[in-house]
């Protein structure tokens, strides 16, 4: 009864108590909606269950390959983001003996400050923000990828889109910005795919080990039902939450060292020592050049003997470098990405084709 007071207060008193930064709201489709115009289909559906089971093998060291996460950093034309499917697909067939190649797929991009949030966010680039359009677009590209036999990896970082989405999704990521975010643990929980939670931007592992401890726990928290209506959700936990290594505070943590010493934390913490990776970010000192340096060093401490180092992050796209967004999209150059510089496809093949045949020769004469 307490509302309708209210309302009748705020009414008599010629202002208003809530919504005051609100400009307006806009209708967004639900998750059934989107999902009807672009429902999922058996050949796309058997491919990410067939990721999942792959993906889940590999972390529990039932399957000895490497996980290869590869992609764009933010996909924002998904002709380019086909074409560079082909490409690897056609190299997955070639490497698969030793290395799963798993495509990455980020539509969601988070900003220290302000800039493009991503293709959900602003799928036209023009801050006409159509996220009913993006999501559409989102989900039917993931649809294309699927189909192709493609394992999915994305970033984890609106709560809501999951729902969305989530069904096409074969590994998770929560990024370092939001390792330590309560809503993002949580919602890690309800994932029905793994996920690898980063260390911090300051390099630091206990934000992000708290947070794979935290996933694997049953949670409470609100969401939304498949009918957009709000409900209380309850997780299971998600026992294939990991590691992702980053880099960060101005420093790598890829090498040999700093491996052991994440080994070392996550043995304290009662958890499995299984690591992923990430060749970018702090990792590669914000240069896109060293991936396949970070990439090489990774291959080398496998090579000699190292047993939780289980995937790696490479962000990569058809051509390397980044370009700003110009106000004439049709300047846009094909296939370069609009955020963080990325390596070429051709670096991208080189690194992964050298990378396989030293882990073939390892496996074949031991």
């Amino acid at each position: 009864m307490k509302a309708p007071e209210l309302n009748s207060a705020k009414l008599s008193a010629g202002f208003s108590l809530e919504d005051i930064n609100i400009e307006g709201f806009s209708p967004m489709p639900s998750p059934a909606q989107i999902k009807a115009e672009a429902p999922l289909t058996e050949k796309a559906a058997q491919s990410v269950a067939n990721g999942r089971k792959t993906i889940k093998s590999i972390i529990k060291g039932e399957d000895s390959r490497l996980m290869v996460i590869t992609g764009p950093r933010s996909i924002h034309d998904p002709k380019a983001a086909l074409e560079y499917a082909e490409k690897l697909l056609k190299l997955s067939e070639h490497v698969s003996e030793t290395i799963y190649l798993v495509m990455r797929v980020y539509f969601e991009k988070p900003r220290t400050v302000t800039g493009w949030k991503g293709f959900i966010n602003d799928p036209d680039m023009d801050n006409s923000f159509n996220m009913s359009k993006g999501m559409l677009q989102a989900r039917k590209l993931l649809l294309q990828l699927s189909e192709m036999g493609l394992p999915l990896a994305t970033e984890a970082l609106d709560p809501f889109s999951p729902q969305y989405i989530g069904e096409l999704i074969s590994w998770y990521a929560i990024g370092a910005r939001t390792t330590e975010s309560q809503t993002h643990r949580e919602m890690a929980s309800g994932l029905s795919a793994p996920v690898g939670f980063k260390n911090g931007t300051d390099g630091f592992l206990e934000s992000s080990i708290n947070a794979v401890k935290a996933s694997r726990q049953s949670h409470y928290f609100l969401g939304i039902y498949e009918d957009g209506r709000s409900c209380i959700c309850k997780t299971r936990g998600n026992k294939y939450s990991h590691l992702v290594l980053r880099g960060g505070g101005g420093r790598p943590n890829f090498d040999t060292v700093s491996v052991m010493l994440a080994e070392k934390a996550l043995e304290e913490a009662g958890l499995e020592k299984r690591i992923v990776i990430d060749c970018s970010h702090g990792n590669s000192m914000k240069d896109f050049h060293l991936q396949p340096f970070v990439l090489r060093d990774c291959i080398t401490q496998l090579l000699n003997g190292n047993k939780s180092i289980f995937g790696v992050m490479l962000e990569s796209n058809l051509y390397e470098g980044n370009q700003s967004i110009p106000r004439d999209l049709s300047q846009l150059k094909y296939g370069v990405s609009v955020t963080d510089s990325c390596i070429s496809w051709e670096t991208t093949e080189h690194a992964l084709r050298k990378a396989h045949r030293k882990l073939l020769d390892k496996k074949l004469n031991g």
